[in-house]
């Protein structure tokens, strides 16, 4: 399978790019700027330059089997970068997969009220565009990763998704490793769930 990953220098991307390639997949990195970027020494990895805020330079992808996307806000980015993203996964024809936030648009309370309130605090300003980013995703049929809080760590034994309207409201914030979080969106790509809008990424380390 050939997949391709948004936001590949993020810190879920760049271990989307390294397990697919551990998987066998081929792998296609889409980054800002490819000349500094390393791909892992496993694998077959070819690096596209692409950037969602330039949409009319942004590469074909028709190529491809899936589109990861681990896009983020970074340090130093305009508002509007999840939105412009999110507009551009939407234009896609190919089946897209996108990282998401719990606590954010249809999720808001899903992770209790303790983890709702550190949501506030931590990325409060950033909620609102989260929101919009999930709701132009899921309007054009791609599947959202609604990920609880992500930590260092490794990949769960026990990962598995939750259809957001089965996940049950935990009264502790509820946290998992990333590169559980980047297994399970892959489990995904490889075995799409039926009539999947928003999962949850679940599994204790």
């Amino acid at each position: 399978m050939r997949v391709a990953v948004l936001g590949a220098t993020g810190k879920v991307g760049q271990l989307v790019v390294r397990q697919a390639a551990e998987r066998g997949h081929e792998v296609i990195a889409l980054v800002r700027r490819p000349e500094a970027y390393k791909p892992p020494e496993q694998g077959a990895v070819e690096v596209r330059r692409a950037d969602v805020t330039k949409p009319e330079a942004f590469p074909d992808l028709s190529d491809a089997d899936v589109v990861i996307s681990a896009l983020g806000i970074s340090k130093g980015d305009e508002p509007g970068t999840l939105l412009a993203g999110a507009k551009l996964l939407a234009g896609l024809p190919t089946r897209t997969i996108t990282l998401g936030a719990l606590g954010s648009g249809a999720s808001t309370g899903a992770g209790g009220g303790i983890y709702q309130t550190l949501m506030k605090l931590v990325i409060g300003k950033q909620l609102p565009e989260k929101a919009d980013a999930d709701r132009i995703a899921l309007d054009a049929g791609v599947t959202v990763f609604h990920a609880p809080d992500l930590q260092v760590g490794g990949v769960s034994d026990t990962r598995h998704n939750v259809a957001l309207t089965d996940y049950p409201k935990p009264f502790w914030p509820p946290r998992i490793s990333r590169a559980t979080a980047a297994a399970l969106m892959l489990d995904e790509a490889e075995h799409p769930t039926q009539n999947a809008k928003i999962l949850v990424p679940v599994g204790k380390a």
